[in-house]
């Protein structure tokens, strides 16, 4: 049996595209559709993609498919018409990165999952594709200005943190599935105003939305692709940006510039910035907004322990490590989190 997977290094991989003159393209999709056999679906795809150079991460699941991909630019076209064979993927919607130099991806993982978004929900009378009714941008734009409105951000305190829409309301917990019911909860008295859902993509909004409705609320809606479609949109039709600071993206970027607005500060002096970075200390890898100074004066690493640790030799850095538990730092996602400092609160 062929191996479906990818028999070089991580570090040469990534090397091999940091070399690369080839201009590529991120574009991030996703679709709620029954597959049957996720697996066979799976390295189908995988063939498929890796034959168009594709690289990033795909997950696959009974309930659909999620992804963010980076495309050679001369394969999009091909890379469209591959996806579009797929009757339940015709005319699926691709969102092009904001802004981009296409190198946030050097491999093509595809991984499947019990759900494409993980929601803790086992009501087996739950239909996901039962949802709110999509917003475009301008449309987004007329309804938000109504007193009858409002707008619930579906990300997380680390995405919300750098960049959201104007007025919106952050759901501070630690997963999407805690978000969930925490929305409903935070929203009732409210069943009959205009509730707009979005998130990065539209994947987490267009399944949030379907389960405010699923609780009783009325006029449910949700932004048409989330922040990518929305700023392109803007963009596109020279319409007023409601969207504020930095969209935070899954990649090597982590972050896609869409105003020269900065409303987070940096977590180890408080300064404006909204630049995130993980720990240079691969031991902590801490994910943390860091500013220019700080990160000189640290050396990209979030505590003078880290810097430290850095320091020791290789084998001394895994005695370290062995044993360490990590916890919710890596990726945080709620505002209650432990700060640099090593305190406990609201960062």
């Amino acid at each position: 049996m062929a191996v479906l997977h990818n028999r070089v290094s991580n570090k040469e991989l990534k090397q091999r595209m940091l070399d690369s003159n080839e201009p590529r393209t991120t574009i991030s999709f996703y679709k709620y559709h029954r597959i049957e056999d996720p697996q066979a679906f799976r390295d189908e795809l995988w063939k498929g993609l890796t034959g168009l150079g594709v690289f990033g991460r795909i997950y696959v699941a009974n309930e659909g498919i999620n992804a963010q991909v980076s495309v050679p630019t001369g394969n999009v076209d091909a890379f469209k018409a591959y996806l579009y064979s797929y009757e339940w993927m015709n005319a699926l919607r691709l969102n092009i990165a904001v802004d981009d130099d296409g190198k946030g991806f050097w491999v093509l993982k595809i991984k499947v999952r019990d759900k494409i978004v993980a929601d803790g929900i086992d009501d087996p009378t739950f239909d996901v594709n039962k949802t709110g009714k999509y917003l475009k941008a301008n449309e987004y734009n007329e309804l938000a200005k109504s007193d009858d409105t409002i707008i619930i951000d579906m990300r997380n305190h680390y995405e919300y943190e750098v960049g959201h829409f104007k007025n919106a309301i952050e759901v501070p917990s630690d997963t999407f599935r805690e978000q969930l019911p925490m929305a409903v909860d935070m929203m009732k008295g409210n069943e009959e105003k205009n509730i707009i859902m979005y998130c990065t993509g539209g994947i987490r909004c267009e399944k949030a939305s379907a389960y405010m409705l699923h609780n009783g609320f009325k006029n449910v809606y949700h932004v048409e692709g989330g922040i990518i479609n929305y700023v392109n949109q803007v963009k596109t039709e020279a319409l007023e940006q409601e969207f504020i600071g930095k969209n935070f993206v899954f990649d090597d970027r982590l972050g896609e510039r869409v105003t020269e607005e900065i409303i987070a500060q940096c977590h180890q002096c408080g300064k404006p910035a909204d630049t995130h970075v993980n720990c240079a200390n691969d031991g902590c890898h801490l994910l943390f907004i860091q500013c220019a100074e700080c990160e000189e004066k640290y050396q990209q690493c979030c505590s003078k322990e880290c810097i430290e640790e850095l320091a020791l030799p290789e084998e001394e850095r895994k005695e370290v490590r062995r044993g360490r538990k990590m916890d919710q730092n890596v990726f945080n996602k709620s505002r209650s989190r432990k700060r640099l400092d090593g305190t406990i609160g609201e960062v």
